[in-house]
C-alpha cells in the first residue's frame, strides 16, 4: 500500500494560521495526491478531486464538522439536519421540493435589481476616491440582494448581516472557540426566519422568492415539514450573504494583484462571468468541501476505511499543474470547471443566484472604477475552511 511516511505530507489544518494557498499545501501536491490531518485525509490534485467529490462511495462529509470541533448548540442541530447533510431519498426529497425557488428562469428577472443595487452602492462612495470595500459594497450588496429575495425591507440588511457573519464563524477553524457568538446569531436567523414566512403566508412578500418555498411546503405539507422548511429559508439566507460577500472581496483583491485584468473586463462587460468562475478558481471562498466514507474501500493506493473524512481541497486543486499548466489569473483563459460550487448531487443549489449577482457586480465596478490599490492591510478570516476579508480598505480612481 502505497502510505510511506516519506511519500505522505501531514498538514495541520486545525491551527488558524494554516493557509491552503501555501507553500507547504503545494509540496505536499506534489509528494502525493493527498496528505493527513488532523480531521482525516487532504485531497489535493484535480483529478482525484474530481473523481471522489462524485464517488458514491462517500456522503456529505461537512455534517461531522460540530463533532470535529466538540461544537454544541443550535448551529450545530442545523447544521446536521439541513439539507447539504441529508443522504439518501431523504436528501434527493429536499432537493427536489426547493429547486424550482431556484430556477434560472426566476434569477433572470432578478439581474436589473442586482445592476441597479450595485450602481447605487457605488454612487456612495465613488467621490472619495477610497473606502472599505467590505463593509461599503460587498456586505451591503450581498445582504440586500437577499432583502429582495426573500422580500423584507432593504433598512433591516445591517442586522441581517450580523447575523450571517456571526454564523459564518462557524465554517471556519476558530468555530469552538467562536460557538456562543455562532449560536446566539443561529438563534436570531431562525427569529427572522419564521417572521419572513409568516410574512409571506400573510401576502406581505408576493414574487419572492420565498414565496416558492413556502407554497412549496404548504402544498407539500405531507413531505415537507415546518422545521425543514425554516431550515431552508436560514440556509438560503446565510449562503446567500456569507459566500456572496467573501466571494466578492476575495475577486477584488485578486483583481488589485493583476490590474490588467481589470482593464481587460472593464473593456468587455461581457467576461463579467467568466471572471466570476476564473476567480472562484484561484481564490474561492469555500477552500475545501468534506466527504465521508460510507464503507471501506482502497483508492489509488490508500485503503479509506469507513468513517474516514476526506477533505477536498478544491484551492489546491485548481491550481494543479498537472490540469492547469499555466494556472495564472486570465479571465479570458478556457479552464476545466471549478469545484467552488461542489460537485455531484451536492453541487449548490443557489448557484444562479451567486452567479447572477456576482457577475452584475463585477460589471458595474469595472466600469465605474479603476486603479484600485489597498489602503492598509485589512483584516481577515483564516486562510482556510470558508475565507475571506473581515475589512478589505482600498484606494481608486473613478473612470
Amino acid at each position: 500500500m502505497k502510505d510511506a511516511v516519506e511519500e505522505v505530507a501531514s498538514l495541520d489544518v486545525a491551527d488558524p494560521a494554516f493557509s491552503v494557498r501555501s507553500e507547504e499545501v503545494a509540496r505536499a501536491r506534489e509528494t502525493n495526491w493527498y496528505a493527513r490531518t488532523p480531521y482525516g485525509i487532504a485531497v489535493l490534485r484535480y483529478h482525484q478531486l474530481g473523481k471522489l467529490m462524485r464517488d458514491p462511495r462517500l456522503r456529505q462529509g461537512s455534517h461531522a464538522w460540530p463533532a470535529h470541533n466538540g461544537a454544541t448548540g443550535s448551529f450545530a442541530e442545523w447544521w446536521c439536519r439541513m439539507l447539504l447533510n441529508r443522504t439518501g431519498e431523504d436528501h434527493d426529497r429536499l432537493r427536489a421540493l426547493a429547486a424550482p425557488a431556484f430556477s434560472k428562469d426566476l434569477i433572470a428577472d432578478l439581474r436589473p435589481g442586482f445592476t441597479a443595487l450595485a450602481e447605487e452602492l457605488v454612487e456612495g462612495f465613488s467621490g472619495r476616491g477610497r473606502c472599505e470595500f467590505m463593509a461599503e459594497f460587498a456586505e451591503p450588496y450581498a445582504t440586500r440582494v437577499i432583502c429582495d429575495l426573500v422580500g423584507v425591507p432593504h433598512d433591516g440588511w445591517r442586522e441581517l448581516a450580523d447575523h450571517a457573519a456571526g454564523m459564518g464563524l462557524a465554517l471556519g477553524v476558530t468555530y469552538r472557540r467562536d460557538m456562543e457568538r455562532v449560536n446566539a446569531a443561529t438563534d436570531a436567523m431562525f427569529g427572522f426566519a419564521r417572521e419572513a414566512i409568516a410574512d409571506t403566508r400573510a401576502g406581505k412578500a408576493p414574487g419572492t422568492f420565498i414565496e416558492g418555498l413556502v407554497a412549496t411546503a404548504d402544498g407539500h405539507g405531507e413531505t415537507l415539514s415546518e422545521q425543514e422548511l425554516e431550515d431552508m429559508v436560514v440556509l438560503s439566507i446565510f449562503g446567500g450573504i456569507d459566500t456572496t460577500r467573501n466571494q466578492l472581496g476575495l475577486a477584488l483583491d485578486t483583481f488589485i494583484t493583476h490590474p490588467d485584468q481589470w482593464e481587460v473586463l472593464a473593456a468587455d462587460p461581457d467576461l463579467a462571468g467568466a471572471a466570476v468562475e476564473e476567480v472562484m478558481r484561484v481564490r474561492p471562498t469555500v477552500t475545501w468541501v468534506t466527504r465521508e466514507a460510507k464503507e471501506s474501500f482502497e483508492y489509488e493506493g490508500l485503503l479509506i476505511e469507513k468513517g474516514t473524512t476526506l477533505h477536498l481541497f478544491s484551492q489546491s486543486a485548481c491550481s494543479d499543474p498537472r490540469a492547469f499548466p499555466d494556472a495564472s489569473f486570465d479571465i479570458r483563459a478556457r479552464r476545466k470547471i471549478h469545484f467552488g460550487f461542489g460537485a455531484g448531487i451536492h453541487h449548490c443549489i443557489g448557484h444562479w443566484i451567486a452567479r447572477a449577482d456576482m457577475t452584475e457586480a463585477l460589471k458595474v465596478l469595472a466600469g465605474k472604477l479603476t486603479g484600485f490599490s489597498h489602503d492598509g492591510p485589512g483584516a481577515w478570516l483564516p486562510d482556510s475552511g470558508n475565507t475571506g476579508p473581515v475589512s478589505l480598505p482600498v484606494t481608486f480612481k473613478r473612470r
